[in-house]
């Protein structure tokens, strides 16, 4: 996966993290999550702020 595969991370996400409140989460904490992803391999330093907010709103769609 790579930082443009948002709607599979936000599946990854819910998977390893169901507790969480994807809302109210820090951009850091998401950050360390997709970078534990199994089968994530991409530069660390290409996500941005965008991006960020992309798997955020994918995730709570994948959780409703």
């Amino acid at each position: 996966m790579r930082w443009t595969d948002v709607n599979d991370i936000a599946i990854e996400l819910e998977e390893a993290y169901p507790h969480v409140d994807v809302v109210n989460l820090r951009f850091t904490d998401l950050h360390k999550w997709v970078l534990a992803l199994p089968g994530f391999a991409d530069d660390p330093n290409r996500s941005n702020e965008k991006i960020l907010e992309a798997i955020q709103a994918a995730w709570i769609e994948e959780r409703a």
